[in-house]
């Protein structure tokens, strides 16, 4: 399997993504030195954003609790995950999805997200992670991670969004899809044969 559960908390915070200014890569520093826990950034920096870290990001960098990866591999996605203590995504902007949660969780890894977009729709508040509103309930949502169980955040993600659970629910998609077909197809077929029998 892509990503592999790990019962024992790892020893960084992760950030995982691209580096742009909506992704707030510069709060989950603050959050990290707020709480003294080293950070370790994977993220790649695009065309578009390179002026912004180059004159945000990259002066925060020489802070002795940050370590900046750069961007990595889907390979290389399971060990940084699966050795994080957890990850942050202190994102200021709607996030659609977020699939770099689900890849956490997929390794117990608990989730700390600003509740934008869909974070409240792919986190279990209280038992996957913790959504906050701003940097004073993301550092103490930091501080709360020992109460979180890194095997219900794998529980989660096998209930929720393993390949096999999206399948059946395409199944069930479909199946009323064609129930719904089937009905409108005989509701059609008999008011046709009503209105023929009226004419006679």
């Amino acid at each position: 399997e892509l990503y592999r559960f790990r019962a024992e908390p790892g020893s960084y915070l992760a950030f995982l993504g691209r580096i742009s200014p909506e992704k707030r890569v510069d709060r989950a520093i603050k959050i990290a030195n707020q709480v003294q826990i080293p950070l370790k950034i994977a993220a790649k920096v695009d065309p578009v954003d390179k002026h912004y870290f180059e004159s945000v990001i990259k002066p925060l960098l020489r802070d002795r609790l940050v370590e900046f990866v750069g961007e990595i591999g889907d390979e290389e996605k399971d060990e940084f995950l699966g050795n994080a203590y957890a990850l942050l995504l202190p994102i200021d902007w709607p996030e659609p999805f977020g699939l770099v949660m689900i890849e956490a969780m997929a390794c117990g890894i608990p989730v700390i997200a600003r509740r934008r977009g869909a974070v409240p729709e792919v986190l279990e508040e209280g038992h996957t992670g913790f959504i906050v509103r701003n940097l004073e309930e993301a550092v103490e949502a930091v501080r709360r991670v020992p109460e979180l169980s890194r095997k219900r955040c794998r529980e989660f993600f096998e209930q929720r969004f393993t390949a096999t659970r999206m399948a059946h629910d395409y199944v069930r998609v479909y199946e009323r899809l064609i129930q719904t077909k089937f009905a409108t197809a005989n509701w059609s077929s008999s008011g046709q044969k009503k209105a023929l029998e009226a004419r006679a």
